[in-house]
């Protein structure tokens, strides 16, 4: 699992000249399985997802696709991590530590 922490890097008016793009973005995301749940943070200096994937090439794949990415108006940290205790509702994402 993944949390993928972005960061803007320009003024919120370009942001926000991207932003109906990043939804229909993340509308894909959302339905194609990867991204559990998304926002912005508070203060809006950027926002947050939980994602899934194969692997963390995969992922990076995906937030080079993001049009803010693309527009230059963030940066991503992603953050890999075992998922090994969930809410019963994300039961089918829990993970075992690797051996």
């Amino acid at each position: 699992m993944f949390i993928l922490e972005l960061t803007y890097t320009a003024p919120l008016s370009a942001v926000d000249a991207h932003l109906e793009a990043h939804v229909a973005w993340l509308d894909q995301q959302y339905e194609a399985g990867v991204v559990l749940a998304s926002g912005r943070k508070n203060p809006r200096d950027g926002g947050v997802l939980i994602a899934v994937a194969q692997d963390r090439a995969e992922i990076e794949k995906i937030v080079a696709e993001d049009p803010f990415t693309v527009a230059e108006v963030c940066t991503y940290r992603i953050t890999e991590f075992y998922a090994t205790k969930t809410a019963p509702a994300l039961a089918t994402y829990r993970e075992q530590l690797p051996t």
